[in-house]
């Protein structure tokens, strides 16, 4: 994975991490699934090692929930 600057037309970037090479790496939101497959075939046998860091992935997540309405309380939690 090449590493990259924030500033970028293309818009957000997302950070993969790599613990076994030890990098970081900012790629475009278009592309992160294909550039994380590419580095794990690349340089892991296909193992998944690099990934989007896991706090934002967690960010990702928790945003996801709360639009969906999971996290909502209903009111009733006496039970």
């Amino acid at each position: 994975m090449a590493n990259t600057t924030d500033a970028d037309e293309d818009g957000p970037r997302v950070p993969i991490v790599c613990p076994a090479c030890e990098t970081t790496s900012r790629i475009p939101l278009a592309d992160v699934a294909d550039a994380i497959d590419r580095h794990n075939e690349q340089l892991h046998d296909g193992d998944d090692v690099a990934a989007v860091d896991p706090d934002i992935a967690d960010r990702i997540a928790d945003l996801a929930a709360s639009d969906l309405g999971l996290l909502e309380d209903d009111g009733d939690s006496s039970h």
